[in-house]
C-alpha cells in the first residue's frame, strides 16, 4: 500500500496557480450581499477511478488546515451510562468534555433519548438540520444506523466515531472535526471529498489538496493503477489537476486479459477433472 503513494504525484505549482483561478472566478460570480456575509464556497475534489471499486469503503482524511468555522453546530451521540437516566448522562459527558477541554460540541444526546425523542420522521429531520456535522462514542456506532435514518447518510452527515476514553481526547475531536471524509461506493467509479472552501488562503487549500490525495491513494482498497482523473470543484466549476498516464490504460487491459486467462484454465482444468471422473466411473461399470 505504500507504494502507491508515490506513483500519484501532484504539480504543486499546478495544483496552486488552478486554485487561484478558482478563487479568482468565484470572485467574479459572488454578489455583493455574499461579499457583506463573507460567505465561501466549499471547494472539493471529484476522484474518477479507473474501475468500479468491489466494496465500499469510507476513508477519514486527515487535513492541515481545518474547513470548518468556529460556529459550525457540532452533535454527540453517546452511549447510556450504567445506572443513570439520560439527563444524568448528558451531564456527564458535558462535564468530562469540559474537564478535558473540548470545546467544540454543541450538543450531547445520549443513546437512550435518541432513540425515544427522536423516534418520529420529523424529529430526525429536525435533528439533522439542527446541525452541521455529527460524531459518536465508537461503542455505540455500530447501533445508530437503525436510529437515525438514511437522509444522514444521503447528506453525508453520519456520525464519525470518537473514542471517549482517550488521554488525547480534545486533539482527537479537533482533528475529527477539521478533518473529511469521503465514501467509495460499488455502484461508481467518481467519489467526492470536501477539502477546503474559498475564503481559505490558495498555498493552505494546495496544502489541504496534497494531504487528501496522500491520503486516499494510500488507503483506498484498490489494486492499483487507481486515480484516472482529478478535479478541484466548486459548486459551479470544476478544473483538472491530475490526469493518470494512458500507459496505466494499457496495464489495465493486459490485467483484465491475465485475469480472463487464468480463469479459461481454471475452467478447462475443472472440465478436465469432471472428464477424468467420468472416464474412472465408466471404467468401474464396465468392470461390474
Amino acid at each position: 500500500m505504500a507504494d502507491k503513494s508515490e506513483e500519484l504525484v501532484l504539480d504543486r505549482v499546478q495544483v496552486k496557480k488552478a486554485v487561484q483561478a478558482l478563487q479568482a472566478f468565484l470572485k467574479t460570480k459572488s454578489t455583493p450581499d455574499s461579499l457583506l456575509l463573507d460567505e465561501s464556497q466549499h471547494l472539493s475534489l471529484l476522484f474518477t477511478l479507473w474501475k468500479i471499486p468491489k466494496q465500499a469503503q469510507t476513508i477519514r482524511i486527515p487535513l492541515p488546515h481545518g474547513i470548518r468555522t468556529d460556529t459550525d453546530e457540532v452533535c454527540l451521540f453517546t452511549r447510556d451510562e450504567p445506572n443513570m437516566t439520560p439527563d444524568q448522562t448528558q451531564r456527564f459527558y458535558k462535564k468530562l468534555l469540559a474537564e478535558r477541554g473540548v470545546k467544540n460540541v454543541t450538543e450531547v444526546i445520549p443513546y437512550k433519548t435518541l432513540r425515544t425523542e427522536y423516534k418520529p420522521f420529523e424529529a430526525k429531520r429536525r435533528l439533522l438540520g439542527n446541525f452541521d456535522m455529527f460524531l459518536s462514542d465508537d461503542r455505540v456506532r455500530r447501533m445508530l444506523s437503525s436510529h437515525i435514518g438514511k437522509h444522514f447518510y444521503e447528506r453525508k452527515k453520519e456520525p464519525l466515531s470518537v473514542n471517549l476514553r482517550s488521554k488525547k481526547l480534545a486533539l482527537d475531536i479537533q482533528r475529527t472535526i477539521q478533518g473529511t471524509t469521503i465514501s467509495i461506493s460499488k455502484k461508481g467509479c467518481c467519489c467526492m471529498a470536501c477539502v477546503a472552501h474559498s475564503g481559505m488562503a490558495a498555498d493552505e487549500i494546495a496544502e489541504n489538496i496534497d494531504s487528501a490525495v496522500s491520503t486516499i491513494v494510500t488507503k483506498l482498497r484498490m489494486k492499483e493503477p487507481l486515480i484516472k482523473i482529478i478535479h478541484l470543484k466548486s459548486q459551479s466549476v470544476d478544473l483538472p489537476i491530475y490526469t493518470s498516464n494512458l500507459s496505466n490504460l494499457t496495464l489495465i487491459e493486459e490485467t483484465q486479459k491475465q485475469t480472463m486467462a487464468a480463469m479459461d484454465a481454471k475452467e478447462k482444468c475443472k472440465q478436465t477433472e469432471v472428464c477424468k471422473e467420468r472416464t474412472e466411473a465408466y471404467r468401474k461399470e464396465l468392470w461390474c
